[in-house]
C-alpha cells in the first residue's frame, strides 16, 4: 500500500514537471520578445526597410534572423549568469524549482531595469496599485516581474520608434529632392520612388549602413 502511494506521488510530481516544462517551452517565444532586446531590433529593422522603400527586401525571415542573433549576442552575459547561478545548480539538484526561478529573475531584472525609463516604471507601479514607486535601485529590483516587464516593453517601443524616426529623415530628404526635381522637369507621370530608391541604396552602402546600425543598437544596450 505504501509503495503504491509512493508510486502515485512520484508519477504526479513527474507529470507536474513535464507540464511545467511544456508550458515554459510554449511561452519561450513570448518571453524572448518581452524580456530581451529583440523588440528594439526587429522594430528598428522594419522601420529601416519602410524608410528605404524596398518593399519586402530584406524579407521578414532575414530581419527576424538578424534580430534573433543580435539578441543572443546582446543577452549572452545575462544568459550566462542564469546558467551559472540558476540552471546548473538546479540540474545538479542543489536548489529547488522555486529557488531556480528566483535566481533566474535576478539577471533579467538587472538587464530590464537598466533599459527601463523611470517614467514607465512609475506608470505601471501606479497602475498596479499594490507596488510603490521605487526610491532607489534596490527598491526597483524588489518590484515584481509583472510590473517590470510591461515597463521595459514600453521603454523599448519608445526607443525603437525614436530610432525609426531618425532613420526616416535622410531617406525622406532624398524623396523630397527627387520629387521636387521631377516636378520641375515636368515628369509628373514618373514615380519618384523609381528614381529615389537607387539613391537611398547608394547612400546606405556608402555609409556602411548595416555595420553602423548594428554597432549603434548593440552599444545602446551595453
Amino acid at each position: 500500500m505504501t509503495d503504491a502511494l509512493v508510486n502515485v506521488n512520484g508519477d504526479n510530481v513527474q507529470a507536474l514537471q513535464i507540464l511545467f516544462l511544456t508550458t515554459a517551452i510554449t511561452l519561450l517565444p513570448s518571453l524572448m520578445v518581452m524580456m530581451t532586446s529583440f523588440t528594439r531590433y526587429i522594430v528598428t529593422f522594419s522601420f529601416l526597410r519602410s524608410a528605404m522603400g524596398t518593399q519586402q527586401t530584406p524579407p521578414n525571415v532575414v530581419l527576424i534572423g538578424l534580430a534573433l542573433f543580435l539578441t543572443l549576442f546582446t543577452m549572452n552575459p545575462v544568459f550566462s549568469s542564469i546558467k551559472t547561478n540558476a540552471y546548473d545548480p538546479y540540474v545538479a539538484e542543489e536548489i529547488t524549482q522555486t529557488e531556480f526561478i528566483e535566481r533566474a529573475e535576478v539577471p533579467l531584472k538587472d538587464f530590464m531595469l537598466r533599459n527601463t525609463e523611470t517614467s514607465s516604471l512609475n506608470l505601471f507601479c501606479d497602475l498596479d496599485g499594490t507596488a510603490e514607486r521605487p526610491a532607489d535601485e534596490a527598491a526597483a529590483k524588489a518590484l515584481p516581474m509583472h510590473v517590470i516587464v510591461p515597463a521595459f516593453m514600453t521603454s523599448e517601443l519608445k526607443r525603437a520608434f525614436e530610432i525609426g524616426f531618425l532613420l526616416y529623415i535622410p531617406f525622406m530628404l532624398i524623396d523630397v529632392v527627387v520629387a521636387s526635381t521631377l516636378m520641375s522637369m515636368g515628369m509628373i507621370m514618373l514615380p519618384p520612388s523609381m528614381i529615389s530608391t537607387p539613391f537611398k541604396l547608394l547612400l546606405f552602402i556608402v555609409l556602411n549602413g548595416w555595420e553602423l546600425l548594428f554597432s549603434t543598437l548593440v552599444q545602446g544596450f551595453h
